[in-house]
């Protein structure tokens, strides 16, 4: 017995440098590194579904962080509500030679609320732990387990979710009795599924991914769907809550979504219907009846942000928004639709992947709860209409860059419909500007300018409406690259028609504007927009997607001081690509200079090798913004 212990005396010590040495940052193969500010060293996910209300997700994750750059991956997130129950979360942290340096448990992690002060969505709730070590590399280990009790849908597994992160070892697995029948989605995956049963004779679909390389962070790449791995199951059969139901396509899951979840969430109190009616009596247009309501919608409530999936995906009753005076997207675009149906107007429930950055799609041949947001979509005859029920500001029939251009999903009592939004094209997208300035001998600049944005461009001065004078005059400061700049009058007027301009006019004045030296003049000729450059990479390897073509003119006089002439050579820039034009000419007259310029970005996707072009592009530009006109006096 002395010698069996003297054994494992001595082989403990190995066995426990064996298991921490695992995480030994140096053991990572050297060519994950590349692009990498972190790397999963183990992963393993597995949903087992053992009935229709009950559902098991285990997470077992590692991963070293490189990096600061990479500690938001290392951010472990875990939200949970009354469908979703937490069974456990552990964890534990190593340094650079995986040694042991703590560990964590569901205790250490912060516990919040979805959303505060919401009575409709208390039990929406959110656990989130940061890791507080700042020497590099570190590693995470962690794992959690969840309990879903229904099965409309499933975590996707991403291995890969963001740039900058390789993958050591990932793998998926999921188990479900030999009736429960499941579709599945492989985006940019470089192996096919394996399938089979287990020892308990359950199904078993596993993927798996090994050195998997980072991938670079490149400006202007593609939506994420195009390159990072991503792996998407549905049911062929399932239950939400108490109702059950099924799809295979999109027609099928609209018609479940409106039937289950939509039909019956529209009654409103009589005493709003009645006034609904009254308030659209007189109003023949059935349009001018839906602009109506929307706008007493948008005065009446106010926005809750809560994405599709957390709150759930069946809207609050449109009694109780009534009741309450706010909710979420699906909240408040359900008590819209239902203000509308009063009056006998039709309109659709949209699913939608809303983002500023990015135009995200519906997948076209893979029906699934997709989406993070809803929009509603009006079929007026020859004249659909698209509205964003979340802003109290936004004007009837316009989507702005959130929804814009992109596959929806219309729940209607016909069934599911992908439809496309409206694109706002690069004419559209409008920054216009002219001004008069006087410059006088001192090098003061004083003089008015009015600037009309238009299309998504609309949105621009959107922050800054509401703000008090004092606010607005700071904020404009901040926008004009003018120094010694002083708002002498601001007034800034919205069109809110369905093809919004905002308008903005200013009498403005700068001290010192000008250099005066010796019988010199000089000044900055754009003095109210000027671009940046796009930074340099090499080896780019995604094609180069331009998400939305924008186009921007000026036309600025000025008035110089008498006596002086020219001595820079004029400004006279002209470069015409496939994605975009930009020109830039001065004239001068007497003691008027004209200053012309205009800049038009085309959306669309370009090779890769089109990335540099694009870089000198802007160089261009940026070199033609920074001109300075050089005078002396006659």
């Amino acid at each position: 017995m002395k010698r069996i212990t003297l054994i494992l005396c001595l082989l403990l010590p190995g066995i426990i440098s064996t298991a921490q040495n695992n995480y030994d940052a140096s053991l990572i193969p050297k060519d994950l590194l590349l692009y990498a500010s972190a790397v999963v060293r183990n992963e393993e996910v597995t949903t087992e579904v053992k009935d229709l209300d009950n559902v098991i997700h285990r997470v077992k994750r590692a991963i070293t962080v490189l990096n600061k750059n990479g500690d938001d991956i290392a951010h472990i997130v875990v939200r949970y509500d009354k469908n979703i129950v937490i069974k456990y979360i552990k964890g534990s942290s190593y340094n650079e030679f995986g040694k042991l340096i703590g560990k964590f448990g569901e205790r250490d992690f912060e516990d919040e609320s979805a959303i505060s002060n919401s009575s409709l969505f208390e039990d929406d709730r959110v656990k989130h732990y940061i890791p507080a070590i700042t020497q590099y590399p570190y590693t995470i280990e962690y794992e959690y387990e969840l309990k879903y009790k229904q099965t409309l849908y499933f975590e996707d597994w991403t291995p890969n979710p963001t740039t900058g992160l390789a993958v050591e070892k990932s793998s998926y697995v999921f188990i479900c009795n030999p009736d429960f029948n499941i579709r599945y989605k492989e985006l940019n995956f470089p192996v096919k599924v394996v399938t089979g049963n287990n020892k308990y004779g359950l199904k078993t679909y596993s993927w798996e991914i090994n050195n998997m390389k980072a991938i670079k962070d490149e400006p202007l790449s593609p939506e994420w769907n195009l390159y990072l791995t991503r792996v998407i199951v549905a049911p062929e059969k399932f239950a939400y809550g108490n109702i059950t139901g099924s799809f295979n396509n999109w027609k099928e899951m609209g018609k479940w979504e409106y039937d289950k979840l939509l039909s019956d969430r529209t009654d409103v109190p009589s005493q709003t219907a009645e006034y609904i009616k009254e308030l659209t009596a007189n109003i023949a247009d059935p349009k001018l009846k839906a602009k109506k309501i929307y706008e007493y919608m948008q005065q009446k409530t106010h926005y809750i942000s809560i994405q599709v999936g957390i709150g759930g995906f069946q809207p609050f009753l449109a009694s109780d928004v009534d009741k309450l005076n706010y909710g979420d997207c699906k909240a408040l675009v359900n008590y819209t639709r239902s203000l509308l149906k009063v009056v006998n107007i039709d309109s659709y429930y949209c699913l939608v992947y809303g983002n500023h950055k990015e135009k995200i799609s519906m997948l076209r041949d893979f029906a699934s709860m997709q989406g993070n947001h809803v929009i509603l979509c009006i079929p007026f005859k020859n004249d659909t209409t698209w509205l964003e029920c979340t802003s109290q500001t936004k004007p009837f029939g316009f989507l702005s860059d959130f929804t814009d251009d992109r596959i929806v999903l219309a729940c209607t009592p016909d069934g599911g419909k992908l439809m496309h939004t409206p694109k706002y094209t690069t004419e559209e997208n409008l920054e216009k500007r002219k001004a008069s300035f006087i410059i006088n001998d001192a090098g003061e600049l004083t003089g008015d300018m009015e600037t009309v944005f238009k299309g998504t461009d609309y949105d621009d001065r959107e922050w800054i409406i509401d703000d008090s004078p004092a606010e607005r005059v700071r904020d404009i400061k901040r926008i004009y690259p003018i120094n010694n700049l002083e708002i002498d009058k601001l007034v800034l007027k919205q069109d809110k028609s369905q093809r919004p301009v905002t308008t903005e006019d200013i009498k403005l004045s700068a001290r010192d504007y000008g250099s005066v030296s010796d019988g010199k003049f000089s000044f900055t000729l754009n003095s109210v927009k000027r671009r940046i450059g796009l930074y340099q990479t090499r080896n780019r390897v995604k094609p180069v997607n331009i998400n939305r073509g924008h186009t921007e003119e000026d036309e600025i006089t000025y008035t110089l001081p008498k006596g002086y002439h020219l001595v820079s050579d004029p400004l006279k820039v002209s470069i015409d690509k496939p994605f975009g034009n930009f020109t830039a000419v001065m004239t001068l007259s007497g003691d008027q200079l004209v200053y012309k310029r205009k800049l038009q970005i085309r959306d669309g996707t370009y090779s890769k090798d089109t990335y540099q072009d694009l870089v000198d592009f802007y160089q261009t530009v940026v070199d033609a913004d920074g001109y300075n006109v050089a005078l002396v006096k006659n």
